[in-house]
Order: structure tokens, then sequence, then C-alpha cells
């Protein structure tokens, strides 16, 4: 990580909404294309929304069929498929032979086994792993902490593979989750929102400059806590 974490602002469901995270410098903008969710949009839609921006698009998805999410990633120019269902390792090489996107595989961590048992699985395929918080019915992190011992999650993701951390994050709270979990990538979704689809625009450009300004180097050693050690 030596040129810094970098950032994600998901769930973007409206244009000004997109406009905002461009503006205040992300690297990542995500929209959820799979149907029955919150945040979800569709695919004509979504185009729309993201048109021209600047961040690179991560078209999120759960349990589509490769083709499917072929369709979708391709109606926004993903450069990025984030899934979050129960795809299979050959579904995820299928994908690969389909488009020149990363691939990112998020796992619901309950204990460091369940983030064990996701990069054993898929950490050959995969070019990310996405760790969130566990909630009981809820696909995706749900605004859930990760409660899994940082410095144990960070070990078992290989330097091979970029570790994105969701759930819970917020301007406030960002600068303790770097120096704990010392992550790649920061995901952030209702953190930076007035309502549930509806982002804050004062609430994303700060969480983009508190990750800017907290960025843990990669390589820093850590406490037995999972902090940096100062």
């Amino acid at each position: 990580m030596a040129d810094g974490v970098r950032v994600k602002v998901c769930g973007v469901t409206r244009r000004e909404d997109a406009l905002a995270v461009d503006s205040a410098g992300a690297d990542y903008l995500g929209v959820i294309l799979s149907a029955g969710f919150s945040r979800s949009v569709d695919r004509s839609r979504a185009s729309e929304i993201v048109a021209g921006v600047r961040p690179i698009t991560v078209a999120v998805l759960v349990g589509e069929e490769p083709k499917d999410a072929d369709a979708a990633a391709r109606a926004i120019g993903a450069g990025v498929i984030q899934l979050h269902g129960e795809e299979t390792p050959a579904m995820l090489a299928e994908l690969r032979t389909r488009g020149s996107w990363k691939l990112w595989k998020a796992v619901r961590a309950r204990t460091p086994e369940d983030v064990a048992r996701t990069v054993e699985r898929y950490g050959e395929v995969a070019d990310g792993i996405l760790v969130e918080g566990w909630r009981e019915g809820v696909v995706g992190g749900g605004g859930v902490q990760v409660g899994v011992d940082p410095g144990a999650v960070r070990s078992l993701i290989p330097e091979r593979l970029d570790f994105v951390l969701a759930g819970g994050l917020r301007p406030d709270t960002l600068a303790d989750a770097l120096a704990a979990f010392r992550p790649d990538v920061v995901d952030v979704s209702s953190g930076v929102e007035l309502e549930v689809g509806r982002k804050d625009h004062a609430l994303v450009a700060g969480f983009v400059i508190a990750a800017r300004g907290a960025s843990a180097p990669r390589g820093a050693p850590v406490n037995q806590s999972g902090e940096v050690a100062r």
C-alpha cells in the first residue's frame, strides 16, 4: 500500500451522487446490479448514472450466472466485478475469460476461518477478497463492522490479492479501521448516506479525505491487537 489506501463508494443509485463520488476523488464507484436489494439499480439506468465518471466502476452482483454477470458488468463498463453470492471458483474462472475486469469475492466474516476458507477456495481465481461484517439473513455487510481480529484477517490475505475492507465504515471511524486492518481498499455505503440510496456529498468528501490522511503503510508492523505499532 505504498501509494495509500484506495477508496470505493458503493450503493450509488443517483446521477448526482455519482458525480459527487467523482468530485471527491474516490477510486471506485459501486453499483448494485442484482435485483431485489434496497440499493439495486437496473442496468439501463445504471449506465446513465455512471456515464463519464472517472472512478473505476464496480458491478456488485449476487449469485448471477457468468453470462448475466458479463452483461451487467458491460452495461456500466465495469473495471471490477464484486461477487457476494454462492459463485463457484469455476464461475469466476469463466468470468475472467469474458473480460479484462478484476474479480473481488466477498466474505461475511464471523471468524478468521471464514476468511481462510474464502482465500483457499478463491485465491487463485480472484484478484481481491472483500471482508465485511456478518448479520443473520443479510447478503452483504448491512452496515455491520467486521468483528474478527484485525491482525488475523490481514495475515490471511496474501499480498497478491487486494484486501477490501467493508462494513460499518464512516469518516469518523476510518482512521482506527485503517490502523487496525491495514486494507488495500476501503468500501463505504451506508456510512456516507442521508438515507438508503441517497448519499451525503459532504460525508463522501469527508470519507475520501479521511482515507487519504490516515492511510497506514501496508508493511507497517502491528501489535497483537492488530494496531500499527508506533
